[in-house]
């Protein structure tokens, strides 16, 4: 199976690739993790939107913003997997193609993610080291955790 590989401002995607965007975050995000909180927080404007494409489906998804836009260090956020292209090592994709983009945009800045916690040996496989205790957001155990600046071009 070939992804394509999509990374466009938000005013650059159709009002078709934004439902399909917004559809999948709030599917995994506030129905399937039973988690009622603002998805559209005002921030889409400002970042990247990195989408795996299958054939124009949406397979999976990844938020970016280049150092300086919301804090002092790249952030990658909103990972998500569409359920119908899960076990396809995917959100390995999606992070890998993330963290190349933040080095394209911010060469010499960190990366950093809020994690959910079950998942911090998985983006510590891809390089981040968790910076923080153990919080919850929107109900749920999070991280933060960080993939420095000198890590980013391996």
């Amino acid at each position: 199976m070939t992804f394509t590989v999509d990374i466009a401002r938000l005013d650059a995607l159709t009002a078709g690739e934004l439902h399909d965007v917004f559809r999948l975050r709030i599917e995994v995000f506030v129905v399937e993790q039973a988690c009622p909180y603002p998805e559209l927080d005002g921030k889409d404007p400002q970042a990247l939107h990195l989408r795996l494409l299958d054939e124009g489906r949406l397979a999976a998804y990844a938020r970016i913003f280049a150092a300086g836009e919301t804090a002092p260090e790249a952030r990658i956020g909103r990972v998500v997997v569409a359920p119908g292209f899960r076990g396809r090592r995917l959100g390995e994709r999606v992070m890998r193609e993330a963290i190349a983009a933040c080095g394209k945009l911010s060469p010499s800045a960190d990366i950093a993610i809020s994690a959910q916690a079950h998942l911090q040996r998985f983006y510590g496989s891809l390089g981040f080291s968790v910076t923080s205790a153990e919080y919850l957001e929107d109900g749920i155990p999070h991280v933060d955790m960080v993939r420095a600046a000198e890590s980013i071009a391996s």
